[in-house]
């Protein structure tokens, strides 16, 4: 289906695009286009004008930052993140994870900001972002603000960035002595998530993200046993949806067997 008319700009700096932004209602950033194009096709997005955002240089960068720390600009592509020796280096899971998404076609176009912003459960990045405790910088007319990814997403298609604003920067912390490990049951290769989780280890204790099993990602922490992340996620209480392509109660079942192994992955 073809795309309803829209108005199209195109800003040459993050002032200009959140400018653009807070002046029309029914303005919507656009990224890499993989998930708005196609609800847009699909009649169920209806913005009044696109703000393109793939002039603006300063959000394709990535950077280490003084103590190990890693910035990401939320315009960095999937397959920049996986070519990047910055991300390697610090937190190389971030690139294992984006490998796994989609396509070489997906991870050129989609970007890093775009798969967290959408805030679709089945995505993958959500869950690692909480999972690493990042910090998301949201720009709009009054200023920056940060904001931590426990808090960031909201709900299905929803997240702390109010209209009028962008998400402009992802801080990943540094690990120190934590590693980290990702475990997914996917929907055929390349497809989306049944059920994720992203695990960091530290000194015996995990940090447990769950995607998939609810609105936003599900965060546990327990012992890196697995007696101790069994038990976390039953005491979760999760109900997670059933579709065509699992039950509810098998993606409760999926949540522990995802979790202990994303933990033995952080372990090893």
């Amino acid at each position: 289906m073809l795309l309803a008319p829209v108005e199209y700009a195109c800003p040459s700096s993050v002032e200009e695009a959140v400018r653009l932004l807070g002046t029309y209602d029914g303005a919507r950033p656009l990224a890499g286009g993989q998930t708005l194009t196609n609800v847009m096709k699909a009649r169920a997005a209806a913005p009044d004008v696109l703000v393109d955002l793939n002039r603006l240089a300063e959000l394709r960068t990535v950077s280490q930052e003084a103590g190990g720390g890693l910035e990401l600009g939320a315009m960095v592509t999937l397959s920049e993140l996986i070519r990047s020796s910055d991300v390697a280096e610090t937190r190389p899971l971030l690139a294992e994870v984006a490998s796994q998404i989609a396509d070489v076609q997906v991870r050129n176009r989609g970007t890093v900001g775009g798969n967290i912003c959408s805030s679709d459960p089945t995505n993958h990045l959500p869950p690692v972002v909480a999972a690493l405790g990042a910090t998301m910088t949201i720009r709009g007319a009054d200023g920056e603000r940060t904001i931590g990814a426990e808090d960031f997403f909201l709900g299905v298609y929803m997240t702390a960035v109010r209209p009028g604003e962008l998400l402009t920067k992802i801080a990943i912390p540094a690990a120190g002595g934590a590693r980290d490990g990702f475990v997914t049951v996917p929907i055929g290769k390349d497809g989306t998530c049944i059920v994720n989780a992203a695990a960091t280890v530290e000194d015996g204790q995990a940090r447990i993200a769950l995607g998939c099993v609810a609105a936003v990602p599900v965060l546990l922490t327990c012992a890196a046993e697995e007696a101790a992340v069994r038990q976390a996620v039953q005491g979760a209480e999760l109900d997670p949806p059933s579709d065509v392509h699992a039950s509810a109660e098998y993606r409760r079942h999926l949540a522990e067997v995802v979790a202990i192994r994303a933990v033995a992955e952080a372990s090893a």
